[in-house]
């Protein structure tokens, strides 16, 4: 064992009434027995790749507390793993204080390649136990409130019945995730996609027209022409339109854009669809929501040969050198039904 307090003292004192050669053999005896002592145990190979796994999912997550509540442990766990990790490593990989946690220039450097070696083992995981062709395990997949729970369950639906084994949190949302923070595989998102650091494929366009309850026109005939609208009560629905619309003429081209006074706004598809239905006013509204109920004459499609600009669809995900067999395989499923649910709504309205 290292040597006392109280023996290096002894020492220091004794050695100064000493000869040279007395102090130097001294010096020899205390380097010699530090020098017997074992040394702490280092983590393993395989502990340390679990070391690694945390360290990454401290940076990710952006702190102690989030990256324990995602590997489902306590943050003193995760704090004690992040300790030992920097013991083998003898570096600091993080610098913390109260309220902020920033990588040193060695932390830096390790989370770039404890990134690409996890991913090469989760790679060569999945090569070894044929991931490719048999996904297995659980994918977190937000989807919009509406188009989620109306459109995309039956594509979900057959992606599930094709691989049993793949689990889906299917979590309704609207607006883009913290994929990070939440630990999410991927999104659907209608409309534009802001972050350009995402992957982002494009599925589909969803076509938007006006319509409104016949109550709504009394015993008015329906305008043919976007100029009559103006003058109407509105709905507006906040995520895409508040208090403009825009209206494209499906052959010539010619674009109008009208301002409008909304009696009734909301964040909400479905809501606003409920308010439609009750003759509150004229909204836009995605084509496949309102499609049934067009042809049952609940509502009536208002300047026809005019409609709002189509809404895009995406399935966006973070960049990663690796994406596992269930994620792989969720995106061909999503790019082959999406398109034909988007085509099939707008066959029914048509």
């Amino acid at each position: 064992m290292y040597a006392s307090a109280e023996w290096l003292a002894w020492c220091t004192q004794y050695g100064k009434r000493r000869s040279g050669a007395v102090v130097a053999w001294d010096a020899r005896w205390l380097y010699a027995r530090r020098m017997t002592r074992p040394a702490p145990p280092s983590p393993s190979s395989m502990d340390r790749v679990a070391l690694l796994q945390t360290f990454v999912r401290i940076v990710e997550a952006g702190s102690l507390s989030a990256a324990a509540t995602q590997l489902g442990t306590t943050q003193p766990t995760v704090s004690r793993r992040l300790q030992a990790l920097e013991r083998s490593l003898g570096l600091p990989l993080l610098q913390r204080s109260t309220h902020t946690m920033k990588l040193t220039e060695d932390g830096e450097r390790c989370f770039e390649r404890a990134k690409a070696l996890l991913a090469s083992l989760a790679a060569l995981e999945s090569d070894l136990r044929g991931d490719r062709d048999q996904p297995d395990g659980t994918l977190r997949v937000v989807v919009p409130h509406a188009f989620g729970q109306h459109q995309l369950v039956k594509p979900l639906a057959d992606y599930l019945r094709r691989y049993p084994r793949v689990s889906v949190e299917w979590l309704l949302r609207n607006g883009q995730p913290s994929f990070i923070a939440d630990g999410i595989d991927c999104a659907i998102l209608v409309g534009a996609v802001a972050d350009s650091a995402l992957v982002a494929i494009r599925l589909a366009e969803v076509p938007r027209i006006v319509a409104a309850a016949p109550s709504v026109l009394g015993r008015a005939a329906p305008p043919a022409h976007p100029s009559a609208l103006a003058d109407m009560p509105w709905l507006a629905l906040r995520t895409y339109y508040r208090d403009t619309i825009a209206l494209t003429h499906a052959s010539s081209g010619e674009r109008i854009e009208l301002a409008i006074r909304p009696r009734m706004s909301t964040d909400s598809l479905y809501a606003l669809h409920s308010a439609a239905l009750m003759g509150l006013g004229v909204c836009v509204s995605s084509s496949w929501l309102v499609a049934d109920d067009l042809a049952a004459r609940r509502l009536v499609h208002l300047a026809p040969a005019w409609q709002a600009d189509p809404l895009p669809v995406y399935l966006v995900y973070p960049h990663a050198r690796f994406y596992p067999a269930r994620l792989r395989r969720f995106i061909e499923a999503m790019r082959a039904s999406v398109p034909a649910v988007v085509d099939g709504a707008a066959a029914r309205r048509g």
